[in-house]
């Protein structure tokens, strides 16, 4: 292993142990997209490696966000969170199986509208002025596609 890799680990490893809650869900929802992407990359070039380790990864990451809902959250709006990560996990599992790229792109755009909205909710914890204006609007909902609403 290089010594850049291992200065990398190292950064790594300690920018999770010492990082927030609200911080480490932010890294996951970046890593999600990372693979997520990555494993559509890998379907557009027909390198399927890169296709399977991409998507994995990204599966992975979904089932942390899944499973790690706060228990205290109110059981409907955990209940919908949770759907939205089934629908995300099956539209992976579907992009691998078919060879679809279009249904990992409606993946990374929902988990990019997910970690645009949590950013500004840290900017917002943090009593950061946030511009509501500049705020993302959600990805249309498809059939099967669970749409997402945000209230104020």
């Amino acid at each position: 292993m290089s010594q850049a890799s291992t200065n990398a680990n190292t950064y790594l490893r300690t920018k999770v142990m010492t990082a927030t809650p609200a911080e480490l869900r932010l890294m996951l929802l970046d890593g999600a997209i990372k693979f997520a992407t990555q494993g559509r990359d890998g379907i557009v070039a027909k390198d399927y490696e890169a296709m399977f380790n991409g998507i994995s990864q990204a599966r992975e990451i979904i089932v942390e966000l899944m499973t790690s809902i706060a228990p205290e959250a109110p059981a409907d709006l955990a209940d919908r969170i949770r759907s939205l990560y089934s629908w995300m996990f099956k539209e992976l599992v579907d992009a691998s199986f078919d060879k679809d790229a279009e249904k990992a792109t409606k993946v990374i755009e929902v988990l990019e509208y997910e970690r645009e909205t949590w950013a500004l909710f840290m900017k917002r914890l943090a009593g950061e002025p946030v511009d509501i204006a500049g705020a993302p609007t959600p990805p249309p909902a498809t059939d099967g596609r669970p749409a997402l609403s945000i209230q104020a």
